[in-house]
């Protein structure tokens, strides 16, 4: 068990979640980054705005977060990804993506090959491989990783910007799969696998892509963590939720950050399901830092 700080990337999208209350900084990947920072690692977000308004504002407030815009690339021909948010009574939301925003354009640089030279985790999903050249993009990044980074694919299904190739190719590349309840067996689908019980899709996607842990988080239910030697359900904490976007990403964060120190499977459920349940009661992906609750994260025991 080691106390060191770890360089966990965010790679893919970074935009602007457009809520009918007014506009919030997020993008699965650059969630993570976000949520890895509060518990005191280093969180990178390897992205790509426009040079834009929304641009300079997320440049602006990742600096305010404590983030470094430095492998954040600028694009002078698309602008800032949008998703305009809808949430349901239960806070659940729906997503419409804009396309053609500055993240499908990811460019590699000399820049980003340093970074993923440094990196300990990087975490990557679906959505930012829509496009030909970003997707390009992310698997050279993952390339030039070292062996001994771990490599997160938080799924992040969102039809029609996905295809079995892609997800395919991503399960290969991981080590570690984070999906949701609704995920599941669109998944298990694409890959051609057949279903069954939860635990046995997520058994069957451990072995047949030599995964080390797949974990599956299933709203207010909570989730289930599957390892070779290990299975841990846990039940969820009861919240009054505000809305759920960045949950299952501040879910995956502190899942990275217990991993890494060589936490136990209980462990790792305990903290994920409370740093999601704590974004899930506030506003947006990115709230500002509870101290009391990254805290409580931070000491669970190892």
């Amino acid at each position: 068990m080691t106390t060191n700080q770890y360089t966990v990337v965010g790679l893919g999208e970074l935009l602007w979640d457009l809520f009918p209350a007014g506009e919030q900084l997020g993008g699965a990947p650059a969630n993570v980054a976000y949520m890895t920072t509060l518990l005191g690692d280093c969180g990178m977000v390897a992205s790509r705005v426009g040079a834009d308004a929304l641009g300079r504002r997320a440049l602006e407030q990742l600096q305010e977060c404590g983030l470094t815009t430095s492998y954040v690339q600028l694009d002078t021909v698309h602008a800032t990804g949008t998703v305009r948010v809808q949430l349901d009574e239960e806070g659940k939301p729906q997503f419409t993506i804009n396309e053609d925003a500055a993240w499908e354009a990811l460019e590699w640089t000399a820049e980003w090959q340093e970074l993923a030279t440094q990196a300990n985790a990087i975490c990557f999903g679906a959505l930012a491989q829509r496009s030909p050249q970003s997707r390009q993009t992310i698997r050279r990044f993952l390339d030039a990783a070292r062996d001994e980074a771990l490599i997160v694919f938080d799924v992040n299904l969102r039809a029609p910007f996905y295809t079995a190739a892609i997800v395919i190719e991503s399960l290969r590349r991981a080590h570690i799969v984070k999906l949701n309840d609704e995920e599941l067996p669109l998944l298990m689908s694409l890959c051609g696998l057949q279903g069954g019980s939860a635990e046995d899709c997520l058994r069957r996607l451990l072995g047949v892509y030599d995964l080390q842990m797949v974990g599956l988080t299933r709203g207010a239910h909570g989730s289930l963590l599957v390892t070779a030697t290990d299975t841990v359900e846990h039940n969820g904490f009861k919240i009054a939720v505000v809305d759920t976007v960045g949950a299952g990403d501040a879910f995956t964060a502190a899942l990275i950050y217990h991993y890494r120190r060589g936490a136990t499977l209980a462990t790792i459920s305990a903290a994920a399901n409370r740093l999601g349940a704590w974004v899930a009661t506030q506003i947006g992906a990115t709230p500002p830092a509870d101290e009391k609750v990254c805290a409580a994260i931070i000491a669970a025991p190892k």
